[in-house]
């Protein structure tokens, strides 16, 4: 398989980075959906929170890459039996994806950092505070990053149903492309 997206297909590097954002974000969205009903007395209600925040850290760090990679090794060609809605929808659906994940993810971070406080990354280095102790960012930091995180998973499950579409009703070879498969045999559809 070839490291660069081309005309046809996605490269390795690509698939990699969409599978890893991928999982990220749903393990991302379970722990935080688990971690804002944790007590002061469970064992999680410290090291949640940090696992969450240091993951998001790297997420943030991943995507930028994900963008770098994206201009140097564009997409392919949406496939031609695609309908020109699906082409305009899958583009705003990607897009609007990268800016519900930074969304979050800046939002996220100010969460943590509104009152001064470095993010400290698997003690691997800490990440200081651009806003310095700030009065009420806190909470709309959170309320934006609620929201963004609800539409990022509403979203993602659009586009899985409209891979899954593709795969089964449409026969054709968007989902096999992020899979990493060869197209179909056009004599064998089954």
């Amino acid at each position: 398989m070839q490291l660069r997206n081309d005309s046809q297909r996605f490269g390795i590097i690509t698939i990699a980075l969409h599978w890893l954002v991928a999982m990220t974000v749903v393990g991302m969205f379970a722990l935080g959906l688990y971690m804002v009903d944790l007590t002061y007395y469970h064992d999680w209600y410290r090291s949640a929170p940090h696992l969450h925040r240091s993951v998001g850290i790297l997420l943030f760090l991943v995507m930028g890459v994900r963008l770098l990679w994206r201009l140097v090794s564009p997409p392919p060609k949406a496939l031609p039996t695609h309908q020109p809605w699906e082409r305009i929808s899958a583009h705003l659906t990607h897009w609007a994806l990268y800016l519900l994940l930074f969304t979050a993810m800046i939002s996220g971070y100010l969460i943590t950092s509104a009152d001064g406080s470095a993010i400290d990354v698997f003690n691997w280095f800490a990440v200081p505070s651009i806003t310095g102790d700030q009065k009420g960012l806190e909470d709309l930091a959170g309320d934006i990053h609620e929201i963004a995180t609800w539409a990022i998973i509403i979203l993602a499950g659009v586009h899985a149903l409209a891979a899954l579409k593709h795969h089964f009703l449409d026969r054709d070879d968007t989902l096999r492309r992020m899979l990493g498969k060869a197209p179909r045999d056009p004599d064998n559809l089954s």
